[in-house]
């Protein structure tokens, strides 16, 4: 993922097409795009066009790439309060709006927002020491050898399953939903639900056991059985920590993180055709 700051860039006069329902003006564009020859090419043709300013000065960013793309840029963004704006240079793009070249400061202003709550991952290994991540997808816990590994589930300080024995297990945003989680058969959660996915991976015992839906103002607390034996990882997104004890999963409503889209291709209505798919 590149940016450069184009001082040089002529800079956008101010026009009427920039103006937002919500009174704010996308006129100061920061481009990031893939390291692929693709988002580069794109991004050096959106820059002649629009110019571009350094991320501390962006009154928005426009991604250029695919989904794991804009994931690093929810992350680099993270708290900084500046709203994300993709174009799929990438494969699949279920986060990003179609590429056009014209029209974006049009595209911008007509935009729809959807604000996604990260989760807070706390997880402690075997020896005492301690991490914490956000996840903008999900927290998963993976076994790490050919054992399989044993879990006991917490919710809000109640055990509520003994033993899960299991590949691992996710906690998903609703955003996360239709990732991995989807993968592993959990549900597909609207993005406006105020509520976390708790799902199993190819679970064993209970073998009938799906997973369960929670609020996102619990408190999850995953309790790694026999870590020695059953070595355990913890991993938020993409960042990852082995040989887990005891992993804490929250919401973290304080940070608020802002994708746009075009109407019509919003987050909510993407997710919700996603349910229907055949």
């Amino acid at each position: 993922m590149l940016e450069r700051n184009m001082s040089d860039s002529p800079a956008p006069s101010p026009r009427s097409d920039t103006h937002r329902p919500d009174g704010r003006r996308f006129e100061k564009i920061n481009f990031l795009a893939a390291s692929s020859p693709e988002a580069e090419h794109a991004r050096a043709r959106l820059v002649g066009r629009y110019g571009d300013v350094h991320s501390d000065e962006a009154d928005v960013v426009v991604a250029l790439g695919g989904d794991g793309l804009m994931l690093q840029t929810l992350h680099r963004f993270m708290g900084r309060n500046v709203p994300i704006y993709g174009m799929n240079r990438g494969s699949v793009g279920f986060l990003m709006n179609e590429f056009r070249e014209t029209g974006l400061r049009k595209r911008l202003a007509a935009a729809q927002s959807s604000i996604i709550h990260p989760l807070t991952m706390i997880a402690e290994n075997r020896s005492g020491e301690q991490a914490t991540a956000h996840a903008i997808n999900e927290v998963s816990l993976l076994r790490q050898s050919a054992q399989a590994a044993k879990l006991r589930v917490y919710i809000d300080g109640h055990v509520r399953l003994e033993e899960l024995v299991s590949d691992g297990v996710l906690v998903s945003t609703p955003a996360g939903s239709t990732a991995y989680n989807l993968s592993a058969n959990g549900p597909i959660l609207p993005l406006g639900a105020p509520l976390m996915a708790l799902t199993p991976i190819s679970a064993f015992r209970p073998r009938r056991w799906r997973g369960a839906l929670l609020s996102d103002k619990a408190e999850v607390v995953i309790e790694v059985l026999e870590a020695d034996k059953r070595p355990v990882a913890a991993v938020a997104d993409h960042y990852e920590f082995r040989d887990v004890a005891r992993v804490r999963v929250t919401t973290d409503h304080s940070i608020g993180l802002e994708l746009l889209h075009d109407p019509g291709h919003s987050m909510e209505e993407r997710i919700l055709r996603e349910q229907f798919r055949p």
